[in-house]
């Protein structure tokens, strides 16, 4: 049983400990917001980039979603393990962090060691998506939004088109056009006529830059999530030992 004397002495510790990990905690609460955000804005922005090898929409968004709102939960289930003073508690704040921050390393480093079979990937299937081109299927309309979002035409050029079972009916996609209402089925299955009127830029090469900007904005900001989280461990065990060592209550 620790003396009085050391227990006036201790009480100082845990309360600058305290004072650290609820800051620690908010902090670490506002990143899941952040990421909860980048979530949201992943599905409503980058949805059509990231389902084009599918016909089903993407799960990475929802990912994004869930690992923030798990944040937000344990965030503010660290601040009241804190005020409370449990060290079981904050074992187990300590036992999570832990598992996000391995987690987020394992799948950084995956990301960053198969970004380029992820770019073959991404090119194949582009060239696919084109050539199986017909207007209805999910397929095409993420190739749709594409090119009238990054205004560009065919892979690497609008000449793409010329090779597809499509284009001997109906010419180039309409969404390939600058302005729809110059554009007939007659100039569009024309390429001379058409170049005068859509977009003449490939896209695979703007789709692959706008991913890789955003993603190594999301990349940086999980990495950074990652590594903070090691003081958040680091925090919660000194705390939870000098609490059990001392046996700390709070009055």
């Amino acid at each position: 049983m620790p003396s009085p004397s050391r227990r006036l002495q201790t009480k100082p510790v845990i309360t600058c400990l305290k004072t650290f990990l609820i800051s620690y905690s908010l902090i670490f609460w506002f990143t899941g917001v952040i990421l909860l955000a980048v979530g949201v804005w992943g599905k409503v922005n980058l949805e059509a980039y990231f389902s084009l090898g599918t016909e089903k929409s993407t799960n990475a968004p929802y990912v994004l979603i869930g690992t923030g709102a798990s944040i937000v939960i344990f965030g503010l289930f660290g601040c009241f393990a804190t005020c409370r003073g449990s060290p079981w508690m904050l074992k187990l704040y300590a036992m999570f962090l832990t598992l996000m921050f391995l987690a987020e390393l394992v799948a950084g480093i995956s990301g960053f060691l198969f970004r380029h079979e992820i770019k073959a990937i991404l090119a194949h299937t582009y060239k696919d998506a084109i050539n199986t081109y017909n207007v209805t299927s999910p397929r095409s309309k993420v190739v749709d939004t594409i090119q009238r979002n990054l205004k560009c035409c065919g892979r690497e050029n609008y000449t793409d088109w010329s090779t597809t079972e499509y284009f001997k009916d109906n010419g180039i996609p309409t969404s390939c056009c600058k302005e729809s209402a110059n554009c007939t089925v007659e100039i569009l299955k024309d390429l001379d006529q058409a170049a005068k009127e859509v977009y003449n830029v490939g896209c695979f090469a703007l789709v692959t830059s706008v991913m890789e900007s955003n993603l190594g904005i999301i990349a940086g900001i999980s990495f950074g999530i990652a590594f903070f989280q090691l003081v958040g461990v680091f925090l919660a065990c000194c705390l939870s030992r000098y609490i059990t060592n001392n046996q700390y209550e709070m009055v």
